[in-house]
């Protein structure tokens, strides 16, 4: 099974997941914007219309998608728009991308039981997966390879 989301830069994002046991592979890249085959200069040019994502290959006998989605509202901050810490702009929006309509349920019915624990509205957004673009080779496992400190975590 695959699941995308974004919540702010892609390399923490996809740190986090890849921890999880039955979760097969993290991938990260681009969704939710207009121009075919974006770069990374394009999506940080916040003109693309694409945030950084992480997709997310599981096992769902091992895994549930009720616990990916736990885990994306403990990483980032879902009521702070286009912006995670220090990274600001559309790219570092939160979202979730449904790729199926039972995920689409599930996204919901876990944004309404994350907003209770919020003062703030949760402006993650939940939509529609469209094309993933991968991102460039020296984005994937970043954080793996060069350690937290090089993007201030």
């Amino acid at each position: 099974m695959i699941a995308t989301f974004a919540a702010g830069c892609f390399w923490h994002v996809e740190l986090e997941f890849s921890k999880v046991k039955g979760v097969k592979s993290t991938t990260v890249g681009y969704m939710g914007g207009t121009k075919d085959k974006p770069t990374y200069k394009d999506v940080c040019s916040d003109t693309s219309g694409h945030a950084e994502v992480c997709q997310v290959e599981y096992d769902p006998k091992k895994v549930s998608y009720e616990k990916l989605l736990d885990l994306f509202w403990k990483m980032h901050n879902p009521t702070t728009m286009n912006r995670q810490g220090l990274d600001i702009g559309t790219q570092y929006r939160s979202a979730i991308f449904y790729h199926n309509e039972p995920q689409r349920k599930k996204a919901v019915a876990s944004l309404k039981k994350e907003q209770k624990k919020h003062i703030k509205k949760i402006v993650t957004e939940i939509i529609e997966a469209s094309d993933f673009w991968k991102a460039e080779d020296y984005h994937q496992d970043y954080l793996k390879k060069k350690g937290l400190k090089t993007c201030g975590i």
